[in-house]
């Protein structure tokens, strides 16, 4: 008897006003691309049940004294999505508009994305809502320490591992990795990712998710027989992956013609310095002001007549009201949900190759597991080996997925899926339900 993988009624999208609502939850998106992966398979009931809900919610209050003597409370929240093939991992970002819906599909997203390049990791996530920006470096670190305190349960090298996302980085898994070290009288250093170097952090860790985002794309390029020297690439964010990536192509002869962030975008047909922007960026803190190059809107730049796109920022840029505008031969997702699932059919039908999220930009959690080893083994490896054996993950990753899409005659995003689902769902038939 056939598995009835209908949605139930409550997560039916309707038209008009109730599907543009139902298309800017991440989790709802991330859950829609799962049933068709699941059905696709033909998904053991049961298997199907276990693998659409996470593990572990946590949230938690995280009251801090400010610099001027007054308390704030924050609200902080951890999401374990699947273990069942290793220690969770995730990141923890710091942003206003952090809520349990996003941080739940970006740890399904994380649970999924591991199985895809086949390191032995489950997926987590993390977040606390507030405004970065806006508090001192004093206020992030007893912020940072409190959360910490509060998530206790659950961190560990073989539980859960942390790694920075929007709005983190070295300094704040630091002092992750201080509290947890202090709260169980010893230092561990692998109970997080993404850390200093001189604390036990990896070569290669910073540029990893830029470095994938290349290799991939470079991947495709050749699936479709186009050529990398010349290659035209607007990247939309300009953060620590998507500078990265326009780094880095720009070094294997692509041109980068338009970079953006949040402060708007700039085109140059002729090609802009990364470099130059990045020193921009470094020295003013955004890419405003930056003069090299036509001033455009973020909407504009997804829009641009180029080979590859990629959109490097925050979730849900592409979506039914512009996919529709987009010229870009090839998508690379450097972000996390950057199209929205009612987006795919419209990338589908223009005929653009997609390459999905959890491929994309699995690169900074394979060096992030390579960080891992690393610390469990007190050995250290060259940024050229980590460097080498990156590479040979993702494009093993890639042709895997491009092999399940030819066979089945699905998108990739599709036939990452499938390979990730296929993967988790083996290791849960293996290992049975604990009574």
């Amino acid at each position: 008897m056939a598995t009835d993988f209908r949605l139930p009624t409550d997560r039916i999208v309707r038209p008009d006003k109730d599907r543009f609502l139902a298309e800017e939850n991440p989790f709802e998106a991330m859950m829609s691309r799962f049933d068709r992966a699941a059905e696709l398979l033909d998904l053991e009931p049961g298997i199907y049940k276990i693998l659409r809900h996470a593990e572990k919610i946590i949230t938690v209050a995280i009251p801090v004294m400010k610099d001027n003597g007054e308390v704030e409370v924050y609200t902080g929240h951890r999401v374990l999505y699947n273990t069942a093939r290793g220690p969770a991992k995730g990141g923890i970002r710091f942003d206003m508009a952090v809520n349990i819906d996003e941080v739940k599909a970006l740890a399904a997203w994380m649970t999924w994305k591991c199985a895809v390049v086949n390191i032995p990791f489950g997926g987590s996530k993390g977040g606390v809502v507030c405004d970065p920006l806006m508090m001192s470096v004093a206020e992030l670190e007893r912020l940072t320490r409190r959360y910490t305190a509060g998530i206790m349960s659950v961190l560990g090298p073989d539980s859960d591992v942390p790694a920075p996302d929007v709005n983190t980085n070295e300094r704040v898994m630091a002092w992750v990795m201080d509290t947890y070290s202090m709260r169980v009288g010893h230092t561990v250093t692998a109970v997080v990712t993404g850390k200093p170097i001189e604390m036990g952090g990896s070569l290669g860790r910073r540029e990893a998710t830029g470095r994938g985002c290349l290799v991939v794309t470079k991947e495709a390029l050749a699936h479709l027989g186009m050529p990398i020297k010349g290659t035209t690439v607007a990247v939309q964010g300009f953060g620590n992956v998507g500078s990265i990536a326009a780094m880095l192509m720009q070094n294997e002869g692509m041109v980068i013609t338009a970079i953006g962030d949040r402060t708007g975008g700039y085109h140059n047909k002729a090609g802009i310095d990364v470099l130059d922007a990045m020193a921009h960026v470094k020295q003013h803190g955004t890419l405003e002001g930056y003069g090299k190059g036509e001033s455009i809107g973020n909407e504009e730049l997804l829009s641009l007549d180029v080979d590859v796109l990629v959109p490097a920022a925050l979730e849900n840029v592409i979506t039914t009201k512009n996919a529709a505008s987009i010229r870009a031969r090839v998508i690379c997702e450097g972000a996390n949900g950057p199209t929205t699932a009612a987006a795919d059919a419209i990338l589908d039908e223009k005929g653009i190759f997609v390459i999905p999220d959890i491929l994309a930009n699995a690169g900074g959690v394979t060096v992030s597991y390579f960080e891992w080893v690393q610390d469990r083994g007190g050995y250290f490896w060259s940024e050229a080996t980590v460097n080498e054996r990156l590479t040979d993950i993702m494009q093993r990753s890639f042709q895997d997925v491009l092999r399940i899409a030819q066979q089945h005659k699905v998108n990739l995003r599709t036939a990452a899926y499938m390979l990730a689902i296929s993967r988790v769902s083996t290791v849960h038939k293996l290992r049975g339900i604990y009574a």
